[in-house]
């Protein structure tokens, strides 16, 4: 038996199993619907053909898939003219799978429900309930024995070590040892990098002339200057404008 059906402006023939890719329709996946516009029914080499429509007679899918089409290239040229245009476009697609023709008078067949698992529910409250009653049955624990000792006091964090010069590890002043220098005598040093130095706790010569390997990577990572100390030699810079101060 096929059918020959109408949907989205378009003619589709359709039989039962059949798969067709149609304009999308409002409906999700692995939800049914009807086409009811059924222009011509066949069987048994028999055709009966609507007027429009056959009277009574409906086509039953599932809805496969929600899905985009192939890509269609839309280019617009106009002669003597520089205008080009470039456009691509991907129609909105339904796919259903036909499972009933219906000719005048049928009704879908029923899809079975799935079978309820009482033995599942049953067995639900059996075992709260048997854990109720190991709950009961079970020993009360004794009171914890107070503590004989108390514990140590934690030991405090050892603090930053500082060199002789007052610096920390890092390299770092908590404020300018008298006045500062002026930084921006080193070449790649601006008022604006100046003022983020001092607010990374360096303000003199011997401080940058002293920076480590690991010690400018951290101050290249915090002022987001990577590479920029050993680009323009800093380092360098310093060591001689710190002999020359």
């Amino acid at each position: 038996m096929f059918a020959v059906i109408k949907t989205g402006g378009k003619q589709y023939k359709v039989a039962e199993g059949d798969e067709i890719i149609i304009e999308k329709l409002d409906a999700e996946a692995g939800n049914d619907v009807t086409f009811e516009e059924v222009l011509l029914l066949g069987k048994d080499g028999k055709v009966e053909v609507g007027a429009p429509t056959v009277a009574g007679a409906s086509v039953v899918g599932k809805v496969a898939e929600q899905r985009k089409g192939a890509k269609v290239m839309i280019f617009k040229k106009r002669q003597r003219n520089t205008y080009r245009r470039k456009k691509g476009h991907r129609q909105l697609e339904t796919v259903v799978t036909i499972e009933s023709i219906l000719a005048k008078g049928q009704k879908p067949a029923a899809k079975k429900a799935a079978p309820k698992t009482t033995a599942a529910k049953t067995a639900a409250p059996e075992a709260a309930a048997e854990a109720k009653t190991a709950a009961k049955a079970a020993p009360k624990k004794a009171p914890a024995k107070p503590a004989e000792a108390k514990a140590e006091p934690k030991k405090a964090a050892p603090k930053k070590a500082e060199t002789s010069t007052g610096a920390d590890d890092r390299g770092r002043l908590a404020a300018a040892q008298g006045t500062a220098d002026d930084l921006k005598k080193i070449t790649g040093i601006g008022p604006a990098f100046e003022k983020k130095l001092n607010a990374a706790g360096i303000f003199h010569y011997w401080q940058i002339g002293g920076l480590k390997k690991a010690q400018i990577a951290e101050l290249e990572a915090e002022l987001n200057m990577s590479g920029r100390v050993e680009r323009d030699d800093w380092v360098k810079q310093a060591k001689a404008l710190a002999k020359g101060a």
